[in-house]
C-alpha cells in the first residue's frame, strides 16, 4: 500500500533510511556535504527540523514550494512548516530518540515571524550562519528540481541515525571505562555534590534539577515509602499533562500526590507560588509544594511562601536550593549515597537527547571518571 499520508511518509522515508545506513539518495556531493553539516551539527538543532519539516511537505504536497514554509507569505504554494515540525517530526524525535530538538524550529528567534521566501540569498540571523545558507541551499536545490524532497530528508533521517548510533557507541566506551576502574573509591557526599555543581552548570542544563530530585527518592523509595510519579516529557507543560509540577510524589500506598515538585533555574517570584496555588486546588491530600532553583532565593518570597500554609489549610510551601537540597540529602542519607548517584547516571542516560543532550551525558562520565581518578580520591 503507497503512503499518502505526512505519517505515513516519514515512516516509510525512516523505514529506508534506517535499511540502508549508507546509501546516499541525493545526487550532489555538496548538497551531501550539507545535510551532513546540519544533521552532525550538535550547537544549533533548529535547522534540522527546518529541512525536515519542508521536505515532508514537499513529499506530502508536490504542489508546494519548500522555501516558503509560513502561511504568512500570501501565495498559493506557501505552507504551514511549523504544522508539518509539531504535528509529525516532533513525534518522530521522540519516537525513535533522535538527536535533535524536542520542540519545533519555527518558533526559534532566528525563524520565526518570517514573511518572505527562504532563498539562498536571505540573512538568516542566526549562528552558526554558514548553517542557515546550508539550509536555504537544500531548500533551493529542491524548489529548482535539482534534488527529490523524498531523497534529502531520507539523507537526512540516515544521518541522524548514524550519529545517534556514534554518539551511544561513545557513551558505552566512557561507562565500559568506568565499569574497569580498578577498586574505585567511594565518592564522599560532599564529593558527590561537587559533582553535581559541575554538571549543573554545564551548557543546557534545565532538565537536570528534576532528575536530581528523582534520583534522591529513588535512592531511598523502600525507606521512606514515597516513590515518584512516572516523569513527563521535557517541553510537556502542565496544562497538557494535567501535573502539579515537574515531579510529583506519592505514598507506596495509594495514588494520591502529597508532594509536588517544581524546578526553577530562575529566581521564584510571588507569582510562581500563586500560579501554583492554583494548579492544586483539586489535589486534596497534597501536604507539600516544593520549588527547587538553582538561582538565589529572595528572602520576601520566601517569606511569602511560608505565610502560605495558614491561608492553604495546612499545605507547606517552601523554596530550596537545589545544592542545598541534595547536600542535606546525601547526608541525611548517608549510607545511601552511592545508590543516589547510581539512579542519578541511571537517569541522566536514560533521558531522550532531546531532554539531557549527548554533550551533558558525555560530561557527566567525564566528571564522574574525574571524580574516581587516584589523584581526586587519594589513592
Amino acid at each position: 500500500m503507497t503512503p499518502t499520508t505526512p505519517t505515513e511518509l516519514l515512516d516509510a522515508a525512516f523505514a529506508l533510511a534506517a535499511a540502508e545506513p549508507n546509501t546516499w539518495l541525493t545526487v550532489s556531493p555538496e548538497n551531501r556535504d550539507r545535510i551532513n553539516r546540519i544533521a552532525r551539527n550538535t550547537i544549533n538543532r533548529a535547522c534540522v527540523r527546518l529541512v525536515l519539516a519542508c521536505m515532508l511537505a514537499k513529499v506530502h504536497r508536490a504542489e508546494i514550494d519548500p522555501r516558503r514554509p509560513y502561511t504568512e507569505i500570501t501565495e498559493p504554494d506557501s505552507f504551514s512548516g511549523r504544522s508539518y515540525d509539531e504535528g509529525y517530526i516532533s513525534t518522530l524525535i521522540q519516537q525513535h530518540q533522535l538527536p535533535a530538538n524536542s520542540t519545533t524550529a519555527f518558533l526559534t528567534p532566528a525563524l520565526r515571524n518570517i514573511n518572505q521566501t527562504l532563498t539562498p540569498e536571505k540573512v538568516i540571523v542566526g549562528r552558526p550562519r554558514t548553517l542557515y545558507a546550508d539550509a536555504l541551499q537544500l531548500l533551493d536545490q529542491v524548489a529548482h528540481g535539482h534534488e527529490q524532497a523524498n531523497a534529502v530528508l531520507t539523507d537526512t533521517l540516515r544521518v541522524l541515525l548514524l550519529l545517534q548510533t556514534e554518539q551511544r557507541s561513545q557513551l558505552e566506551t566512557l561507562r565500559a571505562r568506568l565499569a574497569t576502574t580498578e577498586s574505585p573509591a567511594e565518592l564522599s557526599s560532599e564529593g558527590i555534590v561537587t559533582l553535581l555543581q559541575q554538571h549543573l552548570a554545564s551548557p543546557g542544563g534545565s532538565r537536570l534539577p528534576v532528575l536530581i530530585v528523582v534520583a534522591a527518592y529513588r535512592a531511598v523509595a523502600s525507606l521512606i515509602g514515597e516513590v515518584t510519579k512516572p516523569l513527563a516529557a521535557h517541553t510537556a507543560a502542565d496544562l497538557q499533562t494535567g501535573a502539579a509540577g515537574d515531579v510529583e510524589i506519592r505514598l507506596s500506598s495509594d495514588d494520591r500526590v502529597r508532594t509536588v515538585y517544581e524546578m526553577k533555574r530562575k529566581a521564584v517570584t510571588i507569582w510562581d507560588i500563586n500560579r501554583a496555588n492554583e494548579k492544586i486546588q483539586h489535589l486534596t491530600e497534597l501536604d507539600n509544594y516544593i520549588f527547587v532553583t538553582t538561582d538565589p532565593i529572595d528572602l520576601q518570597v520566601r517569606e511569602y511562601a511560608s505565610a502560605m500554609y495558614a491561608s492553604t489549610g495546612g499545605i507547606e510551601f517552601a523554596i530550596l536550593d537545589c545544592l542545598g537540597f541534595v547536600r542535606h540529602f546525601l547526608h541525611l542519607f548517608h549510607r545511601h549515597r552511592a545508590a543516589f548517584l547510581e539512579q542519578y547516571q541511571t537517569l541522566v542516560l536514560g533521558e531522550p537527547d532531546s531532554a539531557v543532550s549527548f554533550a551533558l551525558k558525555q560530561a557527566f562520565l567525564a566528571l564522574l571518571a574525574a571524580a574516581h581518578s587516584p589523584e581526586d580520591t587519594g589513592a
